[in-house]
């Protein structure tokens, strides 16, 4: 009984309490999402400022992406089995140690290490939607997921000017120094304000599993993200493009055949996750388009005939409305799903995205005309953030929320680094001569964005796949279906 009375039900919690909730884990969420632009201003200058070659400096970037990608998925598995609460702060811990590590650095070695340390917090937005669903009522699910979602990209938005501005004005080592302060303060936040959930399913961890699935993604995106730089044809890329085929498909044989698996492959082969994630992959891929199209835009020089001659910090001011048009259509992108369904949802935010890459290859001459489309593709990314996690939820037990969230997650990174890769190539080989140096000419930034657009209208493709789910499935929390359980039980 005063176990009952100390952590109130879904149903019998307080407005005020849930408010607290959303906002915090919100926080955490936009907090991660500026660790991962905070750097961005700062990359050109890196090679100076470490006392190393471009090459070498590129893996501050790199680590943080190969450190997201194996953490997502073992640390969404431990947070359904021990705790999504805990390690969600192990998480922020992670990020605040690497925000340190990176700050006291003045030389290559201990800012890789930094960045790969602020890496293993990737996983805190699907930790999040996981704690809400456990939580929350179910008439605020929706509308909560969907602000969680954007976080992401609220932080990324914000954090861009920011950073810009700091870089510009002080010493760099503040970039991290601010990451860690934030961190601490959402630490403290998170443990005052988000209970213990009582979802958990307990179990073994899959360490072979865990072993494997890190191998191959590093494998495989190490090959992705370097091939550039190695060649694609070069021994390296190609090995690790082998290893990467061998290891992955031996590694779904072994999560097939395990008692306790990291991932449910069982489950991710329902239709409802499957295509989820497929359109995932094909979203993270269409939304890596304009962060890189945009920025080199607006920064090459005038005298190209197309580009804008602007700093980085027009750059982040520039891309800034697009995260607070992300937040208010994350309100519109509940109200969608609660009226007729988060694939729904998903399907009208791809359209938009695919809209606003059409858009970006007939108005591009002008900022105004970026500002336009960053916020119509901004429109569509909360569109389809709030969706994503709703249909993952509503096709899993809550003691898998936190793998299945992690895997979707991972799902979009994959995309993203595949886009990169492809959006590189075609950067390179359609070049135009200005003062002897190659630059990305017009004509190639118009075909990633058609590439991009082309990627959003596959992802509306596959969520036409998706089934039609019932709304009451959609919404239910773990208390109400734990309800449900001992009502049929009871009978």
């Amino acid at each position: 009984m005063s176990h009952a009375l100390a952590r109130p039900t879904d149903s019998g919690r307080r407005p005020a309490a849930s408010n607290a909730i959303v906002a915090v884990l919100a926080l955490a969420g936009i907090v991660v999402s500026l660790m991962q632009t905070l750097v961005i201003p700062i990359v050109p200058e890196l090679p100076r400022l470490l006392d190393a070659s471009a090459s070498d400096t590129a893996w501050a970037v790199t680590a943080t992406l190969l450190a997201a990608a194996v953490a997502t998925p073992v640390v969404g598995r431990l947070g359904d089995m021990v705790g999504k609460r805990r390690m969600l702060l192990t998480s922020i811990a992670l990020l605040v140690a690497g925000s340190v590590v990176c700050a006291l650095a003045d030389s290559l070695v201990p800012m890789i290490v930094g960045r790969t340390l602020q890496g293993l917090a990737a996983a805190v937005v699907p930790l999040g939607i996981s704690i809400l669903r456990d939580e929350l009522p179910a008439d605020r699910l929706a509308g909560s997921t969907a602000l969680m979602s954007a976080s992401l990209g609220v932080g990324g938005a914000l954090g861009l000017p920011a950073a810009a501005f700091i870089a510009d004005n002080w010493d760099w080592h503040i970039l991290f120094w601010t990451s860690a302060v934030l961190g601490v303060l959402s630490f403290l936040l998170v443990l005052v304000v988000v209970p213990v959930s009582k979802a958990r399913s307990g179990g073994r961890f899959d360490v072979l599993g865990s072993v494997g699935l890190s191998a191959g993604l590093v494998s495989l995106l190490l090959a992705v993200s370097k091939g550039a730089d190695w060649g694609w044809t070069s021994g390296t890329t190609l090995g690790l493009g082998a290893a990467a085929v061998l290891i992955l498909p031996a590694w779904g044989w072994w999560e097939l055949t395990a008692r306790q698996p990291l991932v449910d492959l069982r489950t991710t082969a329902r239709p409802q996750v499957l295509f989820t994630n497929l359109a995932s992959v094909a979203l993270g891929f269409s939304m890596f388009a304009m962060s890189l199209v945009l920025p080199q835009l607006l920064q090459l020089p005038e005298q190209t005939g197309y580009g804008l001659g602007r700093s980085m910090l027009t750059v982040g001011l520039v891309l800034a409305p697009q995260g607070l048009v992300m937040m208010a259509m994350s309100a519109v992108s509940a109200a969608v799903t609660r009226a007729r369904g988060p694939k729904v949802t998903l399907m009208i935010g791809a359209v938009i995205v695919a809209a606003g890459y059409a858009l970006n290859i007939v108005l591009m001459s002008e900022v105004w005309h970026l500002i336009l489309v960053s916020c119509v593709i901004g429109a569509g990314v909360g569109f389809t953030y709030g969706a994503l996690p709703a249909l993952i939820m509503g096709a899993v037990d809550p003691s898998q929320t936190g793998a299945a969230n992690s895997l979707n997650t991972l799902m979009r990174s994959l995309g993203t680094s595949f886009a990169s890769a492809i959006a590189g190539v075609i950067l390179a080989q359609m070049t135009t001569d200005f003062g002897g140096y190659a630059l990305p000419s017009e004509n190639g930034f118009k075909i990633v964005m058609a590439i991009g657009a082309g990627a959003a209208l596959l992802a509306f493709a596959l969520a036409t796949l998706i089934p039609k789910q019932r709304p009451s499935i959609t919404h239910r929390t773990a208390a109400e279906e734990e309800s449900g359980r001992a009502v049929v039980k009871a009978g």
